[in-house]
């Protein structure tokens, strides 16, 4: 089913935008692991909404509730089952899209496949609010990583035409990707943050959004994890990214960029350092082949522009089949990309902890 991922570990995502509950259950974590819950819980706070000016002014604790697999907070080899009980819905604000799609929204394919019967309100099934039940499980993977030293973080690559300072993909230590997430706005370059954050206010107050790109990397991986072809570490990794809604690419070290230079200039040289192998750069972004190289594993993703925005749009409508105009209601972020963070960070731990737990290097 599409809302399941994994192979060594199970991660199924349940619940809609507005329905009581959404949740997730986590299956095949090693039992014995102690969890820190506050710091899952500073965990999902990094991406809740209300936070500010510039995020949606829903209001949800996005506090996850445990119903099994932690026995005095410890992994007792049950599934680890969570929900989050959605408190402060507007379901009438969605009335209009019955009838009328968004743009660049999930509601036409959403109507398409299921005749008709999907839960229109908020985006259902397709509401980046499900990214919530993915930061729980990505939470805890997270720290089962990190005993591990295993460390991933991320920050805002760009917003707009504005970009930040990028991490360093040969010299990255955790330290250095673990600094953004301690700041009201992740970025490397505070200066360019507050760039950023007036071409938001901008789009804002214009009734538009924006997107940008998110930088992430996974510092402390050892060689040798994932495996050729379809169960490579790049592809699990861009499965897991791709459960995110607002995803539209990815790419690995020096991605896209790196297909107009010379194999001169994108190549690695390996050497020997402090009797270990490595290369002297990482264009290949930690991994080659779809096995991780021993270093740092650096990935860029795309996300789009907030689709559901103020200005006045073309659609349609089902009823009539006539072309007809759509001003979107409810409460939506100008730009979706600081809250995406912790979810591009929780999917990549998830991708990385399924393919370790089925190496002898867990």
């Amino acid at each position: 089913m599409s809302s399941i991922y994994g192979k060594n570990i199970k991660v199924t995502i349940f619940g809609q935008s507005h329905s009581k509950a959404i949740g997730v259950s986590i299956e095949g974590l090693p039992a014995g692991i102690k969890i820190d819950m506050e710091e899952l819980e500073a965990f999902m706070q990094r991406r809740a909404p209300g936070q500010g000016p510039f995020t949606t002014q829903r209001k949800e604790s996005d506090r996850p509730e445990i119903l099994s697999g932690l026995v005095d907070n410890v992994t007792c080899g049950a599934p680890v089952a969570a929900i989050i009980r959605n408190k402060d819905t507007r379901p009438g604000d969605y009335d209009q899209i019955r009838d009328v799609p968004r743009p660049s929204h999930a509601d036409y394919t959403a109507n398409i496949k299921f005749g008709g019967f999907h839960d229109y309100s908020g985006g259902g099934h397709f509401s980046g609010r499900l990214t919530a039940p993915l930061c729980i499980a990505g939470g805890l993977c997270l720290q089962l990583l990190r005993q591990k030293n295993i460390h991933i973080g991320a920050h805002i690559a760009s917003i707009g035409n504005v970009s930040d300072t990028s991490f360093d993909p040969a010299g990255a230590e955790p330290a250095d990707i673990e600094l953004p997430k301690s700041k009201p706005f992740p970025v490397i370059d505070d200066a360019r943050g507050e760039q950023m954050l007036a071409a938001i206010n901008e789009a804002r107050l214009a009734g538009d959004s924006l997107g940008g790109v998110i930088e992430c990397a996974v510092v402390g991986v050892p060689a040798g994890i994932g495996d050729p072809i379809f169960d490579g570490m790049e592809n699990c990794i861009a499965l897991a990214v791709f459960g995110i809604p607002a995803v539209k690419g990815i790419e690995f070290g020096s991605g896209f960029a790196g297909s107009s230079l010379r194999g001169s200039a994108n190549n690695d040289p390996f050497i020997v350092e402090e009797n270990r192998i490595k290369t002297k750069t990482n264009n290949h972004g930690g991994i080659l082949g779809g096995i991780t190289t021993g270093m740092p594993v650096i990935f860029r993703v795309a996300i789009k522009p907030t689709p559901s925005i103020g200005v006045e749009q073309d659609s349609i409508s089902y009823l009539s089949m006539e072309n007809v105009k759509l001003s979107i209601k409810g409460r939506h972020d100008p730009c979706i990309v600081p809250r995406a963070i912790p979810c591009v960070e929780a999917a990549a731990a998830i991708a990385v902890l399924d393919r370790l737990l089925e190496s002898s290097k867990y």
